[in-house]
């Protein structure tokens, strides 16, 4: 090698030495940044091909990306902070106004929180991008393999239709020593609640009055305007079956149409229509099939309040959400219902590594990385999430600080290659003299 080829060899390692350097600046910038993945320069030989020979002159750095490497996990107790554990990128937007389709970038920074409209939006302005569940519960067919299907995952205005009630069943224990008596007492009165159509909830009242007979109840069914009517149960007082009712007689329907009410003897279960809506809401309410202990007894002892069980729901609004580790976002109403809203996929890619870093953290696709798949959270290979916290950048200063000093060494090195090399031209020029 000449002496001018040594000299070149110096500047590429001074230069490819300051690129190592401003690497390690970088990461150590942004050691305390959430979500930043650390980069590297890796030191290649570099050299002119001639023909029949190979002469190396110099190095070259290739930047390289630590994206593979989970940082750690820090608590912030929000719980749309989110990180993922294993691998995978987030999806994020940063103007959502536009086609969702396009600006859609990748990032680990997940320190989400909902802006003034509801939408999720990390600490760089960036915003989640998720799969909407269906009113049915369900994500339907989605395309994982392009951004086609994503919206953003807002958690603003959120409500739950309530569900109709149909079907309602009663059981308690009535007192059998208040039967028989010359003058009876008073009617044990409880009321049942159940759900029109629009979710709202409304009652209906059930009245137990002892006859003068032993064993023997009226039962009244009405509400604030409607007397639906009565039925007679009389118990068992003796046998296997003792306590359980023996039989229902002496039905009386008082209800006026459109309203109506009838009652199966051979069941327990008596039918109402209650005229609450334009297509009057009929419901099933039982109070226990003869010779049977689901619903009414009648024992000695205290009054039982009446146990009801009811299907049907209210409407809601939703007062928190809850992120599971599949990416699920979870509303919590507050008529205790808990529905899925969103599904957060996260994207993986053949070679992580291989992504283009642009602002903010985030990554864009290149030829290396390969295509990206949008899986769900927890399965395959696919990274879980964590809600309530926040991934730190995958630095380790020390490290950093290590391979700062050892570049600052290969630099002067380098340097002194230069000043030797200057030296032996002078020398050379002043073989002349």
């Amino acid at each position: 090698m000449s002496i001018s080829n040594a000299m070149a060899s110096g500047v590429s390692g001074l230069l490819a030495n300051s690129t190592a350097v401003e690497r390690i600046s970088y990461n150590i910038a942004n050691a305390d940044t959430v979500g930043y993945r650390r980069s590297f320069a890796q030191m290649v030989t570099s050299g002119s091909t001639a023909a029949g020979s190979s002469q190396a002159t110099g190095v070259r750095t290739s930047i390289t990306h630590s994206n593979t490497v989970d940082g750690s996990y820090s608590e912030t107790s929000v719980a749309s902070n989110l990180t993922i554990s294993g691998s995978g990128f987030f999806v994020v937007n940063s103007n959502i106004d536009a086609s969702y389709t396009s600006g859609n970038m990748f990032t680990r920074v997940g320190s989400f929180e909902p802006d003034e409209d509801g939408n999720l939006v990390n600490a760089a302005g960036l915003y989640l991008m998720g799969y909407a569940y269906g009113a049915d519960g369900t994500l339907g067919a989605v395309d994982r393999s392009s951004f086609t299907d994503l919206v953003p995952v807002n958690i603003a205005n959120q409500t739950i239709s309530g569900a109709m009630t149909q079907n309602v069943s009663v059981s308690g224990n009535l007192p059998s020593q208040e039967t028989g008596l010359e003058t009876p007492g008073d009617a044990f009165v409880s009321s049942v609640e159940y759900y029109n159509a629009l979710g709202e909830a409304q009652r209906v009242t059930l009245s137990f009055q002892p006859t003068d007979t032993d064993d023997q109840w009226v039962v009244t069914i009405s509400d604030d305007t409607t007397d639906y009517g009565t039925v007679t149960v009389t118990f068992n007082d003796s046998g296997a079956n003792v306590g359980s009712p023996a039989s229902y007689t002496d039905i009386v329907s008082t209800a006026t149409a459109p309203a109506a009410f009838a009652f199966d003897a051979a069941t327990g279960e008596m039918t109402l229509t209650i005229d609450n809506a334009t297509i009057p809401q009929e419901i099933t309410l039982s109070l226990g099939a003869p010779d049977s202990f689901d619903g009414l007894t009648q024992f000695s002892g205290d009054y039982t309040p009446m146990i009801v069980e009811a299907d049907g729901s209210e409407s809601g609004t939703l007062s928190r959400v809850e992120f599971d580790e599949f990416g699920d976002v979870w509303g919590v109403f507050d008529n205790g219902a808990r529905k899925a809203l969103y599904s957060i996929p996260l994207a993986t890619f053949a070679n992580p590594n291989g992504l283009e870093t642009t602002n903010n953290s985030t990554f864009t696709m290149s030829m290396d990385s390969g295509a990206f798949y949008l899986g769900q959270a927890g399965s395959g290979d696919t990274g879980s999430l964590t809600s309530g916290g926040v991934e730190s950048a995958n630095v380790d200063i020390a490290q950093e600080l290590t391979d700062l000093i050892q570049r600052q060494r290969a630099y002067s090195s380098n340097a002194k290659i230069i000043t030797t090399a200057d030296e032996m031209l002078t020398e050379t020029v002043n073989l002349k003299r």
